[in-house]
């Protein structure tokens, strides 16, 4: 069966788990707070054994069949997991993969729950094998938030979080976060602990932000990209004071300029880019910045800056040398500059 998102805490909440379970979308919020809601729920069922694979190209899927035949010494219940990056079992025409998860559904093992987690998707992934899964177990597909969705979901979280959220806060906290789930939730963890149990309204919100100055990483990508180098070093050098590390600062930073990859590339092909933005997903509160940013260069500027990105990611996690600050504050730099950047490397 398929079931909304947020019918899930409710299935999750009966005394049986289904045999197998897809939980798919971009909303990666959303689904690892699910995955991680089923995990618990299949633990306080007697679930006590895991088994993690990860479905990447060199994947053998013998390796599902292997653990679907293995049986435990002590009888106990598992949670088998497999990981689609792609949200495709199959590579390079094989088919092995939707056969595996095929032959899984039809005939589950006993005593054991295969979650499927799939971080990618559209409705061109809902194939034979999704169809099979859906049949035997629980389909859930996280698709992203509608804008009219969003301040409905900020106020549930906020009341589940302990936060009473006045209609006005609730109408600032989507302005500031633009449809980025994560951001959003961020948002709401440091209001529950400034705002001591105290309702807030907008005008308590924005004074309880202003009195407890901070940088954050979204006004540190918004000046990078903005073109206001000094202050994203500001915003940086501030961030790395309390604590934060490059590889924590990099995802949104990397999300920006691949969304702005895309654009500019749309951009060149001759597309209007107004409905290239609506196609990326840009709110209509950032499709003005976004269209100042993406003039600001060429296609293959932008496209440096996200292999800059992806080399400086290597740099913070120990896979390249290198100082990870110096090599990001460059990257900042450079955002910032990218018609003086590309001039330098010429």
């Amino acid at each position: 069966m398929e079931l909304r998102p947020d019918a899930l805490a409710r299935h999750l909440a009966g005394q049986e788990l289904k045999p197998v379970y897809l939980l798919a979308g971009d909303e990666h919020l959303r689904l690892i707070e699910a995955a991680d809601a089923l995990r618990a729920r299949a633990r306080a069922l007697g679930y006590v054994e895991r088994e993690v694979f990860d479905a990447d190209g060199d994947f053998d899927w013998n390796d599902l069949a292997r653990a679907g035949a293995n049986r435990s010494l002590f009888a106990t219940r598992r949670l088998v997991e497999i990981r689609l990056p792609t949200g495709r079992p199959d590579r390079r025409g094989s088919g092995a993969g939707s056969e595996a998860l095929i032959a899984w559904a039809q005939d589950p093992p006993p005593d054991t729950v295969l979650l499927i987690t799939a971080m990618t998707w559209s409705r061109q992934h809902h194939v034979k094998w999704v169809d099979a899964v859906a049949a035997a177990g629980v389909l859930v597909v996280f698709w992203p938030m509608k804008p009219e969705e969003l301040p409905g979901w900020i106020a549930a979280r906020a009341r589940a979080a302990g936060l009473a959220l006045a209609r006005d806060a609730v109408d600032l906290l989507v302005e500031r976060v633009e449809g980025n789930l994560l951001a959003a939730a961020q948002e709401i963890d440091k209001l529950v602990l400034l705002a001591g149990g105290k309702p807030l309204d907008a005008e308590g919100l924005e004074r309880l932000v202003a009195d407890h100055a901070r940088y954050d990483v979204f006004r540190l990508v918004d000046a990078a990209l903005a073109g206001e180098a000094a202050r994203a070093l500001r915003i940086a050098r501030g961030l790395r004071g309390e604590g934060e590390d490059v590889p924590a600062l990099l995802p949104w930073l990397v999300s920006q300029l691949g969304t702005i990859v895309r654009l500019a590339q749309a951009v060149e092909a001759g597309q209007p880019i107004d409905g290239a933005m609506r196609a990326a997903g840009v709110w209509q509160t950032k499709m003005a910045f976004f269209r100042r940013v993406v003039g600001h260069a060429p296609r293959a500027t932008w496209e440096a800056r996200f292999v800059e990105a992806a080399l400086v990611e290597k740099i913070a996690k120990g896979r390249a040398p290198g100082d990870a600050w110096l090599a990001f504050e460059r990257l900042l730099v450079r955002t910032a500059a990218p018609r003086e950047a590309t001039r330098l490397a010429g």
